[in-house]
């Protein structure tokens, strides 16, 4: 089974759609959560993700939005989140409300977390990465540092897919993975999109200017 792998979309909805495009037929595409905040389509970034049946978590901003608290956002994540309330449908926002803050997928052989098993909000860096993140499951899925990065070790595979759209790994283009179950093999993408049609569209949404410039250098 092959599994193209998501995360961090925050409201980059030129990013989706160019990572979407990109990838291959697989099986089964999931996401780590964070599908809006920061960027200017939260809801067209919900909608695209319903529509495509992608099994979502939720991510610090998704809950952020669905709660209305967001202690510790620095000013782009706060008007990122301020933004999303402002655009998104109250049946987005109930959609949102929806999502686990972790799934089990494909008869508990998959993972989905946003920031550490036992901890969402976590930033489990590469460094971190070990054999012991694993319980029972055959691939652990997190997201949230934004940094493209996977491990395969005797026990299984732990795999962050990076940002689809925000990277802070120094390679400003969206980011995805595709994971085989079977051949126990991980594949990491990258793929170019329009980062000006972003920038142009921050700038036109009066979000902070940094969050479409930060896109081009991938940070």
């Amino acid at each position: 089974m092959q599994l193209g792998v998501i995360s961090d979309v925050h409201a980059n909805i030129v990013a989706l759609d160019a990572v979407l495009s990109d990838m291959p037929d697989v099986d089964l595409v999931v996401c780590a959560g964070d599908v809006v905040g920061y960027n200017p389509w939260p809801g067209e970034c919900v909608d695209r993700i319903r529509e495509s049946s992608i099994p979502t978590i939720m991510g610090n901003h998704d809950r952020a939005v669905v709660t209305g608290e967001y202690p510790g956002f620095n000013d782009m994540a706060v008007a990122g989140v301020e933004h999303a309330l402002d655009r998104l449908s109250d049946d987005q926002i109930e959609w949102l409300a929806t999502l686990e803050p972790e799934q089990r997928l494909v008869d508990d052989r998959v993972q989905i977390v946003h920031g550490h098993p036992d901890d969402p909000d976590h930033y489990t860096r590469p460094e971190e990465f070990g054999p012991e993140l694993l319980e029972d499951e055959e691939l652990l899925i997190m997201g949230h540092t934004h940094v493209q990065h996977h491990e395969i070790y005797d026990e299984g595979m732990v795999v962050n897919p990076g940002s689809v759209g925000q990277p802070r790994d120094r390679d400003h283009r969206a980011a995805y993975t595709l994971v085989d179950l079977e051949e126990w093999t991980v594949d990491e993408r990258r793929v170019e999109y329009d980062t000006d049609a972003v920038i142009h569209e921050v700038v036109d949404a009066k979000l902070p200017q940094q969050i479409g410039f930060r896109l081009t250098q991938g940070r």
